[in-house]
């Protein structure tokens, strides 16, 4: 299985960090939150990963290369300095996956957990299967709910954690523009073609500078 980290964002509320480098780039422990991504991907069995970037790309790609010093192979998606979002993202990256299911990881997030639990393959029928999280202080209202039998709606019971796997027939023949994942996620949703579970592990959005000094906090607390 092959995966993909979106790494294009800009990172406003993370400055005056991320007037100099890109938000993935970002340490947490002392460690960029991209190679986080990289080693765990690669513990879990996935050494063929692409990464899209956008502002400030040439640092992301500076700083992984082909991804042999992390002893994975690593395809870079450059998106031109205004992006893509996330869906776009994807759409232009989507010949690397040959039609095959893949995984998507939001680079400017930290998971401690095992990421074997993304990669049970997609039930038939199913585009995607979203991870999510208890809503976190910054987003009480919430991204999506659970129905009983695992299909996932739009919602406001729990937050998407930026980790799932997607059938790559969810963007077959779809324009490569700047375009967010909302309206497919609510398109999937309506077909009953979306599932979902609950992350299993801690997940930290480092989208500010209070969650980032949480996430070292954590991690200092937890001597990871």
């Amino acid at each position: 299985m092959k995966a993909m980290i979106l790494a294009a964002g800009r990172g406003e509320r993370l400055r005056p960090l991320t007037d100099s480098i890109p938000k993935p780039l970002v340490a947490v422990g002392g460690k960029p939150l991209l190679q986080w991504h990289i080693e765990k991907l690669k513990k879990c069995g996935i050494d063929d990963i692409v990464i899209n970037s956008a502002y400030l790309s040439e640092k992301i790609v500076d700083f992984i290369g082909d991804g042999s010093r992390f002893k994975v192979k690593v395809t870079h998606s450059v998106e031109g300095k205004s992006g893509l979002e996330t869906a776009g993202g994807i759409i232009k990256a989507l010949p690397f996956f040959e039609g095959d299911n893949f995984l998507v990881i939001n680079g400017d997030t930290f998971i401690d957990a095992d990421y074997t639990q993304f990669l049970t393959p997609l039930e038939n029928g199913a585009l995607a299967r979203l991870h999510l999280v208890e809503n976190p202080k910054h987003n009480l209202k919430g991204d999506f709910s659970l129905d009983d039998d695992g299909r996932c709606r739009i919602g406001s019971d729990y937050t998407f954690s930026g980790a799932a796997m997607y059938s790559s027939l969810a963007f077959t023949g779809l324009q490569v523009t700047k375009m967010p994942l909302l309206p497919l996620f609510k398109k999937w949703s309506e077909e009953g073609r979306m599932r979902g579970e609950l992350l299993r592990g801690n997940w930290f959005d480092v989208g500010s500078l209070e969650r980032l000094a949480a996430v070292n906090s954590y991690l200092q607390n937890n001597e990871i």
